[in-house]
């Protein structure tokens, strides 16, 4: 209950303490819980798989930080100096130092990172990334001293396990494509600790034997300078390449070709080498090196062989294509043969004979048209002349005349003729229709015609008479005058 009312206008408490409340807004309770997080937790180490990684044109890097069980955002300010900031990547696992905070706009929790650590492979992964930027700007990976693989080797020397697959890929791959090749094992340890250093043993045991082999074969006459600073007499050497190659694995596991002895021994070598190591997506430092980077052992001991392995079909397919040559030899001789004969035979001296003997045909039968056309030409010309004077002669031309001028009379007495005849029973018959229209034919049938005997006018209704008007009644034969009495 309230306290008691004092006076009339004081009310007291309408409501207990307890039942009063504080209301903050959504930005004072965040920027309490953001002070609480920074107070409280402040900076930490927090450990975490990269995921969502967006990088900003302003530098700073956005991410979000997981474990099988949760996640947080972190951002990473272009103003922060930490190093490795470029090896971040999504599935990257990192150790992170940082700053936990709340972003106030979104109210999210995140980290504001200081520093970064790659833990596992990512430690592995920064050792490689630095050393091949090492070795590159001191030019062990320029394409210029890539240098071409011998297209028929004969010895080639491994540098391998002798217990590991690789050895027995390679092999299985040269016993199917080339039994002949040679090969030279310089056996040595491919992992663990020191495999390294035996790999680039291994590698300056082959180039000794090569070199060795080839002085005692043949005395050098001079010597020069390898890129790496080794002599190396000018002749031939005793092994064609030099293969190094192991089977996949992990990072741990192949990183005995990311040491830089191994990249230096390959570097110095006088012989091509030919890399490969792991499967096809792992890439080490000794493929950049070597000359030739194969994606897998399997693949190569076939670029080794290729052109051995085309050889062999090519020799293989020989006799065929060789006869399939000789055949279009043949007919190619066939066609220019049958050419040379029809040129022969249109050159030979009867052809000729026979052309000119045709040409003589032609033109006599060409001479004969002309002289018949000609005399048609003269005939219709001197037929014209003798018609003109025909026409121009006064005699001829009087005769005609006469015979037009009476052709024309009796032209002219007969249609006078048939257009007389024709008027005069056109009369006949115009008079004939008169008789019957005239009145005496009236008359004749007891009819009669009174006029009035002044004017001489028809008189046709009684009311066209007065009383003593003098009539002439007009019969068949003769005339009656009578006087009107009413």
């Amino acid at each position: 209950m309230g306290k008691p009312a004092k006076s009339q206008w004081d009310f007291g408490e309408l409501f207990s303490p307890e039942q009063t409340r504080r209301v903050l807004s959504v930005s004072e309770l965040t920027v309490q819980v953001k002070r609480l997080l920074e107070k409280q937790i402040g900076s930490v180490w927090v450990t975490g798989e990269v995921t969502n990684l967006r990088a900003q044109s302003s530098g700073h890097i956005y991410f979000t930080l997981k474990d099988t069980a949760a996640q947080m955002s972190c951002v990473l300010f272009s103003r922060e100096p930490v190093t490795h900031r470029e090896l971040l990547a999504d599935g990257q696992k990192v150790l992170l130092q940082g700053d936990v905070t709340v972003y106030e706009t979104r109210g999210q929790y995140q980290l504001i990172v200081r520093a970064v650590e790659l833990q596992g492979v990512g430690a592995l992964q920064i050792a490689f990334e630095k050393l091949k930027h090492k070795l590159a700007a001191e030019g062990l990976f320029a394409p210029e001293r890539k240098r071409p693989l011998p297209e028929y080797p004969q010895r080639i020397g491994l540098v391998t396990s002798p217990a590991g697959a690789a050895i027995r890929d390679v092999l299985h791959v040269v016993h199917r494509r080339n039994p002949g090749l040679e090969i030279i094992l310089a056996p040595c340890r491919v992992q663990g600790e020191g495999a390294a250093a035996e790999i680039a043993a291994a590698i300056r045991l082959l180039n000794e034997f090569a070199f060795v082999v080839a002085r005692a074969s043949r005395p050098c006459d001079g010597k020069q300078k390898l890129t790496g600073g080794t002599p190396v007499p000018p002749l031939a050497t005793n092994l064609d390449l030099i293969l190094v190659t192991r089977g996949g694995g992990s990072l741990e596991d192949l990183w005995a070709f990311n040491e830089e002895v191994v990249a230096r021994a390959i570097f110095e070598s006088a012989i091509p080498v030919v890399s490969a190591v792991g499967h096809e997506i792992d890439f080490t430092i000794s493929d950049f090196v070597a000359d030739v980077r194969a994606a897998t052992p399997s693949a190569a001991a076939e670029i080794i062989t290729e052109d051995v392995f085309a050889s062999r079909e090519f020799v293989a397919g020989a006799p065929t294509l060789m006869r399939q040559r000789v055949c279009q030899q043949l007919e190619r001789a066939s066609e220019d043969f049958d050419q040379w004969a029809r040129r022969l035979a249109r050159a030979h001296p009867r052809r000729r004979l026979d052309e000119w003997l045709q040409r003589l045909d032609d033109l006599q039968a060409g001479l004969l048209r002309k002289v018949k056309q000609g005399a048609r030409e003269r005939r219709g010309a001197w037929q014209n002349l003798a018609t003109r004077l025909l026409r121009v002669c006064p005699a001829q031309l009087l005769r005609q005349r006469r015979e037009s001028l009476n052709v024309n009379q009796r032209r002219l007495r007969e249609l006078t003729q048939v257009h007389l005849r024709h008027w005069k029973d056109r009369f006949g018959a115009t008079a004939s229709r008169l008789r019957l229209l005239g009145p005496e034919q009236v008359l004749s049938r007891g009819y009669s015609i009174t006029l009035d005997t002044a004017t001489g006018r028809i008189l046709r209704a009684a009311t066209e008479v007065k009383d003593g008007q003098v009539l002439k009644t007009r019969l068949q034969a003769g005339e009656v005058r009578s006087r009107v009495e009413r």
